[in-house]
């Protein structure tokens, strides 16, 4: 096979790469930022997740190459970003259509391009297709057109790179086999063929299912602190039930997935969308909601200086380095707006300061903090719970055992 060019070498892109790499797939991978090439060139990892090391070395290994360009070939898998449109909540596919634009004028006669990165239902048709009629590419003959959303979390990419199940899109029964071909160098789990649209919904339903979940468990959280109940107990017991699962309530969704996909379908679906619309406002209130809660402990418990309360977590989850829609960024851009300054932030996974406040020294953070709001249950919390023994402490995550110091969410 000729080789396969990756375009787009973010959270996404860069660990899809090296596991094709890393199963004696050739691969250049390509994106336009000049310094995160160079970095990966150096040998140096531009984020951390567990199992990504040794996934770049075994990858290195394999003659794995990366460049600001695209090469020329009969294989692309395109993994750019796609944020939302915040006035209109559709999607913003400027990257893309640049991406596929550049390889419609470089691709040999006959190649495939698959599209990673996650898109609205219609994207391809709306701005795809149009690119290659706009070059006098007829689709079917001159280009194959596919998408293989992703469907991995931060912080088991490379597990369920490996492990979980894919859909792929095609136009043809032919080119999807093709595809799936190439998936099964390294993935484990069943490969589902379909058309492009129903692909392009399917990742989509999947993330807004979830919020949906969430703002259910969110909504119990605000009733349960009304009621004077644990809203962690209420969960579990009725998960008990067997057609029952509730997911955890938090501080916000965040993320690049869960937090904006359902978005897709608002914007798309204005006429029609009512339970996924309300289940984003649920959530993205939800750090407004902790705010609140704040006030409320600090009044009770005499704090009024914001120098004494301290954020744990910055990130959008768990041992992660992320910061994308983090819900502690929505707090501390609240905290700005209302010129609310002097609060402390850490977090030991991310290792250069982001935000005001923040410190890179735990024992710092602890001294200065006489609450502490826990944002994320990172493992070096749960390895330090002793520490926090004499702080009064806001726990989003239920982390702690309730006491008359540790207030739930």
């Amino acid at each position: 096979m000729n080789k396969l060019n990756v375009v787009g070498l973010g959270y996404i892109g860069l660990p899809t790469g090296l596991m094709f790499a890393a199963n004696g797939v050739e691969v250049v991978g390509t994106d336009l930022n000049k310094e995160l090439v160079e970095t990966l060139n150096n040998k140096k990892l531009t984020f951390e997740e567990k199992g990504l090391r040794e996934l770049f070395e075994r990858a290195l290994d394999k003659g794995i190459q990366f460049s600001n360009n695209l090469i020329k070939t009969d294989r692309y898998i395109i993994t750019v970003p796609t944020p939302y449109i915040k006035e209109n909540k559709k999607i913003e596919a400027k990257y893309v259509t640049a991406a596929v634009s550049q390889v419609f004028d470089i691709c040999e006669k006959g190649a495939v391009v698959v599209i990673e990165s996650t898109i609205s239902p219609g994207t391809i048709d709306k701005f795809v297709r149009p690119l290659a009629n706009d070059k006098g590419l007829i689709i079917g003959k001159d280009v194959h057109l596919a998408h293989a959303p992703e469907r991995i979390i931060p912080g088991n990419m490379v597990f369920e790179l490996e492990n979980n199940s894919r859909t792929i899109g095609a136009d043809s029964r032919k080119v999807a086999e093709e595809v799936r071909s190439w998936y099964k160098s390294f993935c484990k789990g069943d490969i589902v063929l379909t058309d492009i649209k129903t692909a392009e919904m399917s990742k989509v339903v999947e993330n807004t299912f979830r919020d949906i979940n969430i703002a259910f468990a969110n909504e119990l959280a605000k009733i349960c602190d009304r009621e004077g109940m644990n809203v962690y107990e209420l969960i579990n017991i009725a998960n008990k039930h067997p057609r029952v699962n509730i997911l955890q309530p938090g501080p916000g969704v965040g993320g690049h997935c869960i937090s904006v996909d359902p978005w897709f379908l608002v914007g798309d679906y204005p006429d029609i969308v009512n339970i996924i619309l309300a289940a984003r406002h649920v959530n993205d209130g939800m750090p407004d909601y902790v705010i609140q809660r704040m006030g409320g402990i600090m009044r009770e418990k005499g704090i009024e200086n914001i120098s004494e309360v301290g954020l744990y977590g910055l990130t959008y989850k768990e041992n992660v380095d992320d910061l994308r829609e983090s819900p502690t960024l929505q707090m501390l851009e609240r905290f700005e707006k209302y010129f609310v300054k002097g609060i402390n932030v850490f977090d030991p996974m991310v290792k250069e300061n982001k935000v005001a406040g923040q410190t890179q020294d735990f024992d710092e953070f602890l001294e200065k903090s006489k609450f502490i709001v826990v944002l994320v249950g990172h493992q070096h919390l749960k390895d330090n719970l002793n520490l926090f023994k004499n702080k009064i402490i806001l726990d989003t995550r239920n982390i702690f055992e309730a006491c008359d110091k540790v207030y739930k969410l």
